[in-house]
Formats: structure tokens, sequence, C-alpha cells
């Protein structure tokens, strides 16, 4: 327990300094690991099995998630295919314009650099992912391309792991297919253990027994099986829910995630400078992955932002480092350069993209914009120029505002909301709802334009999206009345001191709420 405590304390003190320095957490997760490793603290096994617990935690909430159909599109699978087989190429070639340079590589011969190049090809699913939901834009246009590039880049991760092992796919792998009508047996069940601690264990014991553990004794990455096992359970009603509810037990246990990078090896002065030039193919992936989507139709903000959160290396790459020692390909000092690298790509991903707003609007001034006509169709214009009211967020708090604004007073209402299937149930319904990105600088220049919204209500449900759309009323002269949700009397203050007059507490004000009608129910049986 000595050593289990020390683990919790470091973490926790360099998580708390980094917050405190207006950094993200896992910056100092990350710290932590390497900390934990220079002072020869003991490595714990249960640290590691702790860290697959919560990437395939993380990989089953994607699931829930994910519409199959959307890794079928071009932007999706084109991007992924071509940025992957360009992106090892140019790994490669960096690494060979740094021995020309000079730079003493270990055993840089042309397998190993190309080797290294196709590790450092892929982007980290746990960072992105992590990005996307800290802003609540993993159902975003960008937030699902992102993903399913992810995704993409998994399945080729399965292909190489499967045609580097000694030991391939059992014939059993075959069976899996029976967790297709099996599927419909567990939505079954789903539908009578009710809400609570028992559809939280239903979660996890999906994820990791027909998910990691199935696929795990047939020869297949444990992970993959999470994920498909959650996209296999994603149609039912309370997806959304369960997502929810395993998103504090993920995040935490992603903390072990980070902190177990640093265990990956002691970096010396070589290994440190030769992992920290490999940033330089960060940027260049970037803005390669921008111009892809661009090219596939994409609106340039939205290819920027999906640029943007892909910029960074992938704990892939420690897998294939893993790999290539164990088969003689590469040698031990080049798994401790690719943890020196992704560790410091997840820093410097996580602060670009913390503050990657002004960057993603300086950026797209020079990326020409496609004709309307060219844009993808869910990255086009909408028109909003009949609109009294916009509410933001179409989740229950949000359609309830919009029937209240609509019904008892007569103004005309549109809805935002970047949840494509959400929009669709909802336009279904009678409801006037446009899809698009509350956070775009671009589409807040498009409402002000109108010049006939007086009311905007920010009910989406994480407090950072609220205050990044706060920020971009602001910003773009805004003048009519704000009126937001919030869950906590912090966030309430937040919001109130950016001169939010209207906010409404939602676990108070349901409270208020319930009081209020129980009293006229009452009232109105005693008369």
């Amino acid at each position: 327990m000595t050593t289990v405590a020390v683990y919790l304390v470091v973490a926790f003190g360099a998580g708390a300094l980094a917050v405190l320095l207006r950094l993200p957490p896992l910056v100092g997760f990350l710290a932590a690991g390497f900390v934990l490793n220079g002072l020869g603290v003991e490595r714990l096994e249960a640290v590691d099995e702790l860290a697959d617990i919560g990437v395939t935690l993380m990989l089953f909430g994607i699931g829930l998630k994910l519409d199959a159909r959307f890794l079928l599109r071009k932007e999706v699978w084109g991007t992924a295919g071509i940025h992957m087989v360009l992106s090892t190429a140019l790994g490669a070639g960096f690494l060979g314009l740094f021995m020309l340079a000079g730079l003493a590589l270990p055993d840089a011969d042309l397998p190993t650099l190309a080797l290294v190049g196709f590790a450092l090809s892929f982007s980290s699913t746990v960072l992105v992912f992590k990005v996307l939901e800290e802003r609540s834009e993993t159902t975003s246009l960008y937030g699902r391309v992102a993903i399913g590039i992810l995704i993409m880049q998994d399945l080729a991760a399965v292909v190489f792991i499967t045609a580097t092992s000694e030991h391939p796919p059992s014939p059993w792998a075959f069976g899996l297919v029976l967790l297709i009508p099996a599927a419909w047996v567990f939505r079954r069940v789903w539908d009578r253990i009710g809400h609570g601690e028992m559809q939280a264990l239903f979660g996890v014991v999906m994820a990791l027994v027909p998910g990691y553990i199935a696929f795990s004794a047939v020869g297949i990455k444990g992970d993959l099986g999470a994920l498909l096992v959650g996209m296999l359970l994603a149609s039912h009603a309370n997806a959304s829910e369960l997502s929810r509810t395993l998103f504090t037990l993920k995040d935490l246990l992603l903390v072990a995630f980070f902190v177990s990078i640093g265990f990956n090896g002691m970096p010396d002065s070589m290994t440190v400078l030769l992992g920290l030039l490999l940033l330089v193919l960060v940027p260049v992936q970037s803005l390669l992955f921008v111009l892809l989507l661009w090219l596939f139709g994409l609106r340039r903000r939205t290819s920027l932002r999906g640029g943007l959160a892909l910029a960074n290396h992938s704990e892939f790459a420690l897998i294939v480092g893993a790999i290539g020692v164990s088969a003689g390909m590469l040698t031990e000092r080049w798994l401790v350069v690719l943890s020196v690298a992704v560790a410091a790509s997840f820093v410097v991903s996580a602060l670009v993209n913390r503050r990657g707003s002004p960057l993603i609007s300086t950026l797209a001034r020079r990326l020409p914009e496609h004709p309307e006509h060219r844009l993808h169709p869910e990255d086009r214009p909408i028109d909003i120029g009949h609109a009294d009211v916009l509410v933001l967020g179409m989740g229950r708090v949000g359609q309830a505002a919009y029937q209240e604004f609509s019904g008892e007073y007569g103004f005309s209402v549109v809805g935002i909301e970047n949840a494509t299937d959400r929009v669709e149930r909802l336009c279904a319904q009678g409801f006037d709802v446009q899809e698009a990105d509350a956070t775009d600088q671009e589409f807040w220049e498009r409402v002000i334009a109108t010049g006939h919204v007086r009311i905007a209500v920010l009910a989406m449900p994480f407090h950072g999206s609220n205050l990044v759309a706060l920020r971009q009323l602001t910003e773009s002269g805004f003048t009519g009345a704000v009126a937001a949700v919030a869950q906590y009397d912090d966030e309430v203050q937040e919001l109130r001191g950016h001169g939010v007059r209207t906010v409404f507490n939602l676990y108070s004000g349901a409270g208020i709420a319930l009081a209020a009608e129980t009293v006229e129910a009452l009232g109105h049986r005693a008369d």
C-alpha cells in the first residue's frame, strides 16, 4: 500500500500543479510517470492493468456514440489511408535527414526508419477523444470525422499486430460473428436492469467480457473488441446515458495510462534530443490532415479543427516499438525515444488545443474556402435569418426551452445542435433545428449578420462549451439577451461574472420548480 500511496500522491500533486499553472491535468500525469521512474519507485503491474481498462472503457464509450456507416465516408477512410502512407514516408524521410545532418541514430537502416515512421504516423485515440470530450465536441462534424479517422488507424494497427505476431488469430475468431445476434440479447437485458449502479456495471461487463476478453482469447486486439461491442449496442435508447455514467470512471483509469508512459525507460540527453526533434513531424502531419480534409470538401475551419485535434503522436507508437524490440527490428533505445516523442506531443497538443480558437481563426484566413455547392452537405452555411431565439444545445433542457419560447410566448425559435442523429430525430418531430457548431466563430458571424436574433439560450450539457459559445457571442458584438444553464454554484457565478444575467441552476432550479408546481396543484385542489 505504501507504493500505491506514493503513486497517488505524486500523480495528484503533479496534476494539481498543472492546474495551478493553467495547464491540462494530463501534463501533470505525464510528468508524474517520469518523476516516479526517476525516483526508482517500483513499477506496479496494476497500473498497466488499470490503464488497459481505462482505454478499453474509452473505446467502448466511443462505440456507443458511433454510427458504423460514418466510417464508409470518403473523408474518413480516404483521409486516414492517404495520410498513413504519406506520413510514414515523411517520418522515414525526416529521420534520414537527421542522419545526413550527423545525428547518431540507434541502428538506423532503412527498415528501421520505415518502422519508426509508421509508428509515428498514428494520432492518439486516448488524447484526441479526451480533448473532444472536454469541449463536448465528440458529436460535431469535425469530431466525428476525427474519431472515424482514429478508428481506421486502429484497424490498421490490428492488421500490423496480426501480421507481425508469431501467433495468428485462432480459427475460433470467426465465431465472433455470433456477437451480432447476441447483441439483441444484451439489449433486452439492458432494458430490464434500470439505471444507476446496475447500468454502470452492465457497461463495464460488456466492455471487458464480450469485448476485450473474447477478442483477446482468439488472438485479436481486445481494445478493438470493446469498440465493436459498443457499436453493436449504440442503437439502444440508453446508450448516451451509459456513456455519461462511465465518464468519471474512465477518466480516473486513464490517469494510470498517462502515468504509465513515464515507465517505458529513463531517457538520456541524446534520446531526449531525438524525441523532441521528432516533434517537427507533428505540425507537418497536422497540416497534411488539414489539406486532405479540405480536399474532401470540408469547410476550412472544420478541416483546421480536425487537423489540430489530430496533431499528436500516438500511444500506438509504443506498441510498435515494443513489438519491434521483441522481434529484433528495433533496439530498446528506440522505445525510449518514442516514449519521449509521444509524451512531448501530448503536452504540446493539449496546450495548443486548449488555446486553439485564435490559432484556427488566424490560419482559416490563409486557406481558401470552397464555393458553397462544393462543400460537404453537413458543412454548408445555414439559414437562421427568421429566428428570434436561438437555443444552443437541443438536449432535454434545450427542447423544453424551445417549446416554452415557441408555444407559450410565440417566438420564432431555431435550435442549434451538433449531433446529427438528434437533429434528424427532432426535425422529424417538427422542431426547427439546424446542425451547427456553437463554438465556431464563423457560425456566430453569420448569426450576427442577420440582425434579427434577440435571445440566445446556452443549453449545452458541458459548462466549457457554454463558456466558449458565450465568448464567441461577446466577441461578435451580440447585443441581445443571453440565458444559460449550469449544474454547480461556481459555474453559475462564472457565467454571471461574464455578464449573463439569467442563469438557471439545474439542481436548485429543479427543486424550486417542483415546489412551485406542487403548491399550485394543492391550490387547485383546494379550489
